[in-house]
């Protein structure tokens, strides 16, 4: 154990020290991270090897999950979505249900062995998207403001969106194995929706009660002011968690609440908790690399490397076009959207939970290795694309500033991941 964590801290350092080089490169920390991984790990040197179903990689990447949805849900202001922001909204109420649709669809066709739950499990791991996969995107401050802000708000909230359709699926194909009860089933699926969400909102106010009352008597000090949200985070997980609901969800929630009731109160007080994310999935990244990627590209199969294509290409894709009909975006702009769509820590977690489960799915090697090779497509073919690509969009638009004035339009500008550093 210890060489590995020395292993970790080796490689956290070594990313540290060319971080500032590699920005607006090719290059991305998500490549890098997993590329050490496939270096460490069990099919290279061997320096880290947990096992797939180990503690190390379950916690980190549970962790991540946690923590970034509590910190992307605080950010969330609704008046300002609705003032400004429509086109987040057509991607998440248009493009994500024709995503998981299409993921479903294809996968019935191209991994036929699935049963009908199982292909919509691999639909529903392989929706939501990670804005840091592609950041360059989403921090370029060449690119018009409602467009990389449209990606970056819908990274930051379709993974919430899909961790309920997540656990109904997954209830669902349990219980069609026979593994539980349909009443089963269902129960589970109630508990762990409702109690996440009263868990959530009960650790969100009090974080929130915290930063309103205690700035108020200027009782906080500006460094602990930092820690009221990543504390916030953990109470509402471990809270769902411990009665038997969704962290993940109690995290979301949780999030939702806190940003809501201490809005204008304490200042910017979410770096601590995103740059805590940005480890947390730096190091989980690198056991992705080590422990998952290497065993899955053995089991690939020519089936599933065509998924692993069609979930980063027409499956979403074509449902990012169809929810941009009569928005009068141009073509370009909306092959732009539909292309950076990064698939990361959501579906690493959502995938290691089908693991997780102790009543094995039948045809749970292929979800894992659908999953885990489209994850690892992504790291690579988003990571290579987003500066290259980013730049020539910028030089479309710019060129044509005064034929767009549908991506031209101002908007406010809202402080989201990644974009507040």
């Amino acid at each position: 154990m210890h060489w590995q964590l020395v292993t970790l801290a080796l490689i956290l350092l070594g990313f540290a020290a060319v971080s500032g080089r590699i920005e607006g490169t090719p290059i991305t920390a998500a490549m890098l991270f997993t590329a050490a991984g496939l270096v460490v790990g069990v099919d290279a040197l061997g320096l880290i090897d947990p096992g797939a179903e180990g503690l190390e990689v379950e916690v980190f990447a549970e962790a991540t999950l946690g923590v970034v949805l509590f910190s992307d849900a605080a950010r969330i202001d609704l008046a300002a979505l609705r003032r400004s922001l429509h086109i987040p909204t057509r991607l998440l109420g248009i493009g994500l249900p024709l995503t998981i649709v299409a993921g479903f669809a294809v996968a019935l066709v191209v991994l036929p062995d699935l049963a009908w739950p199982e292909a919509l499990l691999v639909a529903i791991i392989l929706a939501p998207t990670d804005a840091a996969l592609g950041q360059a995107v989403v921090t370029s401050k060449r690119l018009p403001v409602r467009i990389r802000q449209s990606l970056n708000v819908e990274a930051g909230l379709n993974d919430g969106i899909c961790v309920p359709l997540f656990l109904i699926a997954l209830a669902i194909a349990l219980a069609q194995d026979g593994a539980i009860g349909h009443g089963h089933a269902v129960q589970l699926v109630f508990e762990k929706i409702g109690y996440g969400v009263v868990m959530g909102v009960l650790a969100g106010v009090l974080a929130a009660a915290v930063v309103v009352h205690g700035t108020a008597r200027k009782f906080i000090d500006d460094t602990w002011l930092q820690v009221v949200p990543l504390a916030g985070a953990l109470l509402a997980f471990t809270l769902a968690e411990a009665i038997g609901g969704s962290g993940f969800i109690a995290a979301f929630v949780g999030g939702m609440a806190f940003g809501g009731m201490r809005r204008g109160h304490g200042g910017e007080v979410l770096h601590l908790i995103e740059q805590t994310g940005a480890v947390l999935a730096a190091v989980t990244f690198v056991l992705f690399g080590a422990v998952l990627l290497g065993p899955a590209m053995r089991d690939l199969s020519w089936q599933i490397a065509l998924y692993a294509v069609l979930s980063l290409t027409a499956i979403r894709m074509i449902p990012v076009a169809v929810s941009m009909l009569g928005t009068g975006m141009r073509g370009p702009t909306v092959a732009f959207l539909g292309w950076f769509g990064p698939r990361g820590a959501a579906s690493l977690v959502f995938a290691l939970l089908v693991l997780e489960e102790e009543d094995a799915l039948p045809h749970e090697n292929a979800i894992l290795t659908a999953s885990f090779v489209t994850i690892g497509l992504s790291v690579l073919a988003h990571g290579l694309t987003a500066a290259p690509l980013a730049q020539r969009y910028a030089d479309w638009h710019d060129a044509r500033a005064s034929e767009t004035p549908v991506e031209s339009g101002e908007e406010e500008e809202l402080p989201w991941r990644l974009q507040t550093r």
